[in-house]
């Protein structure tokens, strides 16, 4: 059996009122050689229900957070390369997929990093000389992944900042300055959102004991 070019992982936990727009961002890629594996980490809304309109490749764990949906994932996937999405974002248009695929791997890397999209900031791209620790906005291959065995982290959140920082010293990085990638930034009830607003401690690493 073919393994896909991409796998499209996606964490969520009680989605069900913005996961279809992310969903929908993935269902209309014209390069359709992907798996979409989502995580339902204790989702106790219509979001598993959602998110199997949409793929057979859903998986329910008892986690409570991100980074053991994330991993689960990763244990999941079959592509050659990782694509990364949280269930409150979504990919800027449908040439997506297409555009990284005609990319990656070009120059021998492990790790293709893009521009995206930040709301109420603009556009933000990763450069040599500042290089985004967010797990979406690259693409990685899953070879480079699995062979250093990173996994992210078990914290409470920013596990994608100990992720990040695990694999960027061992990867060849390539760049793609095109925005592909919109980042929700402060949609109400997200984590960033809780820091931001106090409701839980935003000391890094966060790590839950």
């Amino acid at each position: 059996m073919n393994k896909p070019f991409f796998s499209v992982i996606m964490p969520t936990h009680n989605g069900e009122e913005y996961i279809r727009k992310s969903l929908e961002s993935i269902r209309v890629q014209t390069f359709t050689d992907y798996e979409l594996i989502i995580v339902c980490d204790k989702c106790d809304d219509n979001t598993e229900a959602i998110a199997r309109e949409y793929t057979d490749k859903v998986f329910v764990i008892d986690a409570g957070r991100c980074a053991l949906a994330r991993n689960k994932g990763l244990d999941e996937a079959t592509g050659e390369w990782i694509l990364f999405i949280d269930d409150d974002d979504w990919f800027m248009d449908s040439m997506v997929f297409q555009t990284i695929a005609d990319t990656v791997g070009k120059q021998g890397e492990d790790v293709l990093a893009f521009s995206f999209f930040w709301k109420g900031h603009g556009v933000a791209r990763n450069r040599k000389d500042h290089l985004w620790t967010a797990v979406w906005n690259k693409c990685w291959r899953r070879e480079f992944i699995e062979r250093i065995g990173a996994r992210f982290p078990d914290w409470a959140h920013s596990d994608d900042d100990g992720f990040s920082k695990f694999c960027h010293p061992k990867a060849k990085i390539a760049f793609l300055d095109q925005c592909l990638y919109f980042y929700n930034f402060m949609r109400e009830g997200s984590l960033t959102w809780q820091i931001e607003n106090g409701l839980i401690s935003g000391d890094f690493p966060g790590k839950n004991t």
